[in-house]
């Protein structure tokens, strides 16, 4: 997507669609194990969507038991599909279910440049998951961690270890070039969702590099999916809501062009 063509979309026309255009998606939870998307790999942008091993936990929506990793699934990568649709030229999996659902270990996940993982504070890796996950980044793709906070952190780094053993997390700041890969993003002031835990975002670089290949992002403290998913609902603030969409958005379009 050249600068010509994001520029192209009015300010009026974003703030409409990110506030409303969602909305008209169907509303759902994860109250089975989801099933995975198309069945047949045809070119499109695929939302990708992380499974791990782990049980039914208790807490969930309406003292329901939720999986971890499927928090928010399907509606939130659905509206976040169809945001993508209308202000992008990209022609993203429009299925009901959401996008694809691939373990670390699965070869399928090298088709999908970009994958999200909720609740990570949950997630451990067999050897084999390991090497998945470390050959899926290597080789170009970008995973985002989102829906964690407090010591959850500390289970994502453990586990991101086995992976990267020198690999660090960095703090990112607004100007690094993920948050400028379509809308241009000047704060990464966020409301916090898990109040009064403050939001911080993280990268991991190659090399440990802030200038070099961004690897992945982890969104602590934070939920963009909840407001994904919520969107329409009158539940979470527009102004809110916008900037989730616009960080996703940003995330998916690095993904494609880094």
């Amino acid at each position: 997507m050249t600068c010509g063509v994001r520029r192209r979309v009015s300010a009026l026309a974003v703030a409409v669609l990110l506030a409303s255009g969602a909305a008209a998606a169907v509303g759902g939870r994860a109250d089975t194990d989801p099933v995975s998307g198309p069945e047949v790999y045809d070119g499109r942008f695929v939302f990708a969507r992380i499974r791990y091993a782990f049980g039914y936990v208790g807490g969930g929506f309406a003292y329901r038991p939720d999986l971890p990793w499927a928090h928010d699934y399907p509606t939130a990568e659905r509206n976040l599909m169809r945001i993508l649709e209308d202000i992008t030229l990209i022609d993203p999996y429009m299925g009901r279910d959401g996008g694809a659902i691939l373990m670390l270990d699965d070869p399928d996940l090298f088709m999908y440049p970009f994958a999200y993982m909720s609740e990570p504070g949950y997630w451990t890796l067999s050897d084999a998951e390991t090497v998945g996950l470390r050959n899926y980044l290597r080789k170009g793709g970008f995973l985002i961690f989102d829906d964690f906070h407090d010591e959850h952190w500390f289970n994502l780094e453990a586990q991101m270890r086995k992976v990267f053993p020198d690999l660090r997390w960095i703090e990112l700041d607004a100007t690094h070039p993920v948050y400028h890969s379509f809308f241009d993003i000047d704060s990464l002031e966020f409301e916090p969702m898990y109040a009064p835990a403050i939001p911080i975002f993280y990268g991991l670089f190659e090399d440990n590099d802030p200038n070099g290949r961004l690897l992945s992002v982890a969104n602590y403290n934070n939920d963009i999916g909840e407001y994904w998913e919520f969107d329409g609902m009158g539940w979470l603030t527009i102004d809110l809501t916008n900037e989730a969409y616009k960080l996703g958005v940003n995330y998916i379009m690095y993904a494609l062009t880094h």
